[in-house]
């Protein structure tokens, strides 16, 4: 490993990566929320910005308070300092922060990319052996290597959204999914290659698609569609393959959410919930290929009974009967969990805009104290700061960390 990378122990929430220092020339979703994660594990994250006007995900939208919820969600933790990377100027500083870091990211646009892995070359001639290079690609598009690459358009070319939705609409889903994916596999990725360098000395460069990484998540449809003849159809909020899967309604209006995944659930519904145990019975819903056949049929038996019940007694029913539900649940009611209450998930954070709160990783390290979540940086914030760093000897590096190693 290098020499450790410390900054203010009040700004950086202690963890298993302390020590380590990432350069992330980012924005938007998908690299930002790779090292978002590995801000909240302790590494040290400068995140390199435009001058003026910074990470585009500052402009999404002004919901938190005048900020971003995109820039609050994927940026806490980290650095901000604003560099005009093809000044002189801005490319020694650039040059610079590369010759110290163990992790460089990038999801930078088409050809842009190129252009930075000339410019960053070590100006002291540091090879793969001395750092770890990563270079996740996440703005690779999903056709070519020329285009700019968006969720939308990668759910769209990787087939996601012709099995999502309702038979008559097909539908995006309602994240940012083809991001979070390429995202979580640049994270993960990055954490290997970081095993990797600790066993063999190695660095390693690596490039993550987001129709490839996507495309990993698709692969039942594939499957069932390659191999079946037909693809998964639309379901809306049921399972395209199992039956019966999916929302229904009760007497006093609420939706209840409900799977089966075998025959013994299926028998157990029949009798306890539905209370007609004669319908296993029923060469309709024999097995699950062919209650998925009749599924209308099913679905109308089921809402007679639980149309007759109210959403309690169905919870009662189901809990009785062994069989997992979910109360629909809107985004706010989600934010009054009571699973993340009771387990403490919810933690404060400091922003520009005073303090917020934020789900803590959801990981858990057992024994261990509960990480503090790291604050969200102001546009060029830390500049100053970082570049007095980096004029400083890097014997400093070991002075100020107490020579932890």
């Amino acid at each position: 490993m290098s020499e450790p990378h410390p900054r203010p122990e009040q700004e950086r929430p202690a963890g298993p990566l302390s020590g380590l220092l990432v350069v992330s020339l980012e924005q938007a979703v998908a690299a930002p929320f790779a090292t978002r994660h590995l801000a909240d594990l302790g590494a040290r994250v400068i995140k390199i910005e435009r001058p003026g006007s910074g990470d585009l995900a500052r402009g999404y939208d002004r919901t938190v308070r005048g900020m971003s919820s995109h820039f609050v969600w994927l940026n806490r933790g980290k650095e901000s300092v604003q560099l005009d990377v093809r000044s002189p100027e801005g490319n020694r500083h650039l040059h610079a922060l590369v010759d110290r870091a163990d992790v460089l990211v990038q999801n930078l646009a088409p050809g842009a990319a190129g252009r930075l892995a000339s410019a960053t070359r070590s100006s002291r001639g540091a090879t793969e052996a001395d750092h770890l290079r990563t270079y996740p690609a996440t703005a690779v598009p999903a056709a070519t290597a020329d285009r700019k690459a968006y969720d939308l358009l990668v759910q769209c070319e990787a087939g996601l959204v012709s099995i999502t939705g309702t038979p008559e609409t097909p539908s995006k889903v309602g994240l940012s999914i083809a991001d979070i994916c390429a995202g979580m596999y640049a994270y993960s990725g990055i954490l290997t290659a970081l095993l990797k360098r600790a066993r063999t000395g190695r660095g390693s460069q690596l490039e993550v698609s987001m129709l490839e990484a996507l495309g990993e998540w698709m692969g039942y449809a594939e499957y069932y569609t390659r191999y079946g003849g037909t693809a998964p159809a639309r379901a809306g909020a049921s399972h395209a393959t199992i039956a019966p899967y999916g929302p229904f309604t009760t007497r006093d209006g609420q939706t209840i959410n409900l799977g089966l995944q075998n025959e013994r659930e299926w028998a157990s519904f029949c009798g306890v919930v539905l209370q007609r145990p004669g319908l296993c019975d029923d060469p309709r819903f024999s097995g699950n290929a062919d209650r998925v056949a009749h599924r209308t049929e099913l679905d109308a038996l089921v809402s007679e009974v639980t149309g007759t019940l109210t959403g309690e007694e169905l919870v009662a029913r189901l809990e009785e009967a062994s069989i997992a539900y979910a109360r629909q649940r809107t985004v706010r009611e989600f934010s009054e969990h009571p699973q993340l209450r009771d387990r403490g998930r919810w933690a404060p954070f400091d922003s520009p805009v005073g303090a917020l709160e934020g789900l803590i990783p959801p990981v858990t390290f057992h024994g261990e104290h509960p990480r503090r979540l790291g604050r969200v940086p102001e546009l060029g914030e830390h500049t100053e700061s970082v570049l007095a760093w980096l004029a400083a000897p890097h014997s400093a590096d070991r002075e100020e960390a107490g020579h932890a190693e």
